[in-house]
């Protein structure tokens, strides 16, 4: 039986898939044997530089006060770097050049700056207006603003692009502004096919925190295991337990993110879904009462343009 992307297959292909698939396996197998029989060798693997991970003071003291501050930074970036994006991403769509342009200026050029670059330059602006202690705080997230909004702009730009340009017609055709159309039809339904670029970026924003620590001393999870690596002298050991935080960390944000486009697609608000006739004719009453000039809620508006 054929599927719609390829065809099934036949004896001969399934013999030679089976054959490829021992042998990857037979391949992996044996680099994870070296892998290991390296470590063995160097010594990492001894109990000694792992018993440290058992003890609650290597976590209360090391590991844990530096992920609760790469959480700290990633999630105000996230808040910070979300609606300002959206409104960047809007703004670069704007028929008014003297929002268009400057939109467009601000996003190139920010988009176009490493962000560790943006994080230095600002730890530096911040020198004497802010404390020592929380100032590379600050700096880590202005970086992580500024370039993370520029990229979630252009996935904002790009994911309303997507759309046919029957659902901006329909809007104007039914009497909806711009403004409104942008938000009863074109943003509801650009979420979904938007959504999984946007936790990508997010999830980039929790690994580029790192990038603070490294450059201008922010004591985020992976500045704290280099302190407690030289205090235990297990440097192996605690790059691969702090990278199975990060893994757990961007798998439960995934997940979340995986859960959210279910919901929203089971709201009917992505591109596939169909109108009943309930929401049709609210619809043509937003679009009569725009053409009214008053507010889709009842109370007085201007006039529509």
């Amino acid at each position: 039986m054929s599927s719609v992307l390829y065809d099934t297959p036949g004896p001969r292909a399934k013999a030679r898939n089976l054959i490829v698939s021992v042998v990857f396996a037979v391949a992996l197998a044996a680099g994870v044997w070296w892998l290991v029989s390296a470590l063995g060798d160097k010594g990492h693997l001894e109990w000694a530089k792992w018993k440290p991970f058992t003890e609650s003071s290597s976590w209360t003291v090391y590991l844990l006060p530096g992920l609760g501050n790469t959480l700290k930074a990633a999630a105000l970036a996230m808040i910070i770097a979300l609606p300002l994006g959206a409104v960047f991403g809007i703004a670069r769509l704007s028929d008014h050049a003297w929002v268009r342009i400057p939109a467009g200026t601000v996003v190139e050029f920010f988009r176009a700056i490493p962000v560790l670059i943006l994080m230095v330059f600002a730890n530096e602006l911040y020198s004497g207006s802010v404390e020592p202690d929380v100032r590379p705080l600050y700096a880590v997230v202005t970086g992580l603003v500024l370039y993370n909004a520029s990229v979630l702009a252009e996935i904002v730009r790009a994911g309303i692009l997507s759309l046919p340009s029957g659902q901006a017609e329909a809007g104007r055709a039914i009497g909806l502004r711009k403004s409104q159309t942008m938000r009863f039809i074109l943003l509801p339904q650009a979420v979904t096919a938007m959504l999984p670029a946007i936790v990508s970026q997010l999830v980039v924003i929790v690994k580029d925190t790192a990038l603070g620590g490294a450059m201008i001393g922010f004591t985020e999870l992976l500045r704290s295991r280099g302190t407690m690596s030289a205090f235990y002298g297990n440097t192996i050991p605690s790059f691969i337990v702090v990278a199975v935080i990060f893994v757990v960390l961007n798998l439960i944000l995934t997940t979340f993110a995986s859960w959210l486009e279910k919901w929203l697609r089971n709201r009917k608000k992505s591109s596939g879904a169909v109108l009943g006739a309930a929401a049709i004719e609210d619809a043509k009453t937003v679009g009569a009462k725009a053409r009214l000039g008053t507010s889709p809620d009842g109370g007085a508006g201007g006039s529509a343009v």
